[in-house]
């Protein structure tokens, strides 16, 4: 066998053995606590292996090749492996502002950090600044060797847990939009942070409000240099690109794609075309992840096909799954909280697969940037 064949293996062999059978029963209708507790002893599991951070660089505990990342994630996905969903905004969107635009000292106190369970959270959106982030409104003040933040953030995805945020505010009313914004790392322990949860329409409370008042965060934690947050953010949002949508996209065409086959009456003919036709979109969909994984981005517009093409492929799938699964769907009203948006539990997965053609850019937005990026067609004309 080739070395990928060996580590196709390897990666089979202890997914066989450590990944618990029973976590999507005992996941389901868990408590926060719970919750908590199992997410930090799966990382803890994926880091023992070497597979928790596989794509950050060596000397900091990842240096796995892009072919070998490529295998493990399809492999946990194919074999039903939980999501690390309190971890994710540390090893993405911390780790690659951190590796791209943090100071030494910086990587040495939160990188290790991470890999030791320090959760994150990520401060970007406000109630009239979502797709358009660079409306935000937060205000930071330079007060000598700190800055006072006032301001509100919203859809803050597991803000509860956090122990840090990664915060955009405006440190410059007078500028331009983009060029008046700083990124600020925020420790959610300092007095003035106070967060609520915001109950969702299937009763979870995953977002959350952050409202800060007056909150000093030290000057040592700007990342990057004042006014050139909108910058630094770009390396954040591209942390959701690439290797992340691989793996969602593993996960929609493994165990989400099964659970409907399995749930489908496929002995009927229109119910069988459509299951064809979804086949060959998720086939697509992985297909265009691992050649951006592989080969890099071939235009501007990349990341804005593969999350419009992803978000509403899962949009159209679950809200099949909900058509085949009738009225006896609709009283499934519970998932394991540790799965992604393709559990099975198909009403709460249509409603939840909202949650990506609205954020990160509606699929508006991503039209638009297609269009005008990749496309060169004229933009818009302004409404004002």
């Amino acid at each position: 066998m080739s070395g990928l064949d060996d580590f196709r293996a390897e990666v089979r062999s202890w997914c066989r053995d450590h990944i618990p059978a029973d976590w999507r029963a005992t996941q389901t209708g868990a408590g926060d606590d719970e919750f908590v507790r199992f997410q930090k002893e799966w990382f803890d599991e994926l880091h023992r292996a070497g597979y928790a951070v596989p794509h950050w660089p060596a000397e900091w505990g990842g240096g796995m090749p892009v072919d070998r990342q490529v295998v493990l994630y399809q492999e946990l996905a194919a074999h039903d492996a939980p999501r690390l969903v309190l971890a994710f905004v540390g090893i993405h969107h911390a780790a690659s502002t951190l590796l791209v635009a943090g100071t030494d000292e910086q990587r040495r106190r939160h990188l290790p950090a991470i890999l030791d369970g320090e959760i994150w959270v990520q401060g970007f959106s406000e109630p009239e600044a979502g797709s358009d982030l660079a409306a935000l409104r937060t205000t930071a003040r330079r007060v000598g060797d700190e800055y006072l933040v006032s301001g509100q953030k919203l859809w803050a995805s597991g803000g509860m847990h956090a122990d840090w945020c990664l915060l955009l505010a405006r440190t410059d009313p007078d500028a331009p939009k983009r060029k008046g914004i700083s990124y600020l790392l925020l420790d959610m322990t300092t007095p003035g942070v106070e967060v609520r949860p915001i109950r969702n329409a299937v009763g979870d409370s995953h977002f959350c409000e952050i409202f800060l008042d007056e909150v000093p965060i030290p000057a040592v934690n700007l990342i990057g240099a004042e006014n050139a947050g909108w910058q630094v953010a770009q390396a954040t949002l591209g942390a959701e690109r690439g290797m992340t949508m691989l793996e969602l996209a593993e996960r929609l065409g493994n165990a989400g794609f099964r659970r409907l086959v399995e749930s489908a009456p496929i002995d009927d003919p229109v119910v069988a075309d459509r299951l064809a036709g979804f086949d060959t979109e998720i086939t697509g969909l992985r297909g265009l992840c691992r050649r951006i994984v592989e080969d890099g981005p071939s235009g501007p517009a990349d990341a804005s096909i593969v999350k419009l093409y992803y978000s509403e492929l899962l949009q159209r799938l679950t809200d099949f799954g909900v058509e085949i699964g009738g009225l006896a769907a609709h009283t499934v009203l519970a998932k394991a909280m540790s799965s992604g948006w393709e559990s099975g539990s198909w009403v709460l997965d249509f409603v939840g697969s909202w949650e990506w053609t609205i954020p990160g850019g509606a699929s508006e937005i991503q039209r638009t940037i297609i269009a005008e990026r990749g496309l060169g067609l004229p933009r818009e004309p302004s409404a004002v």
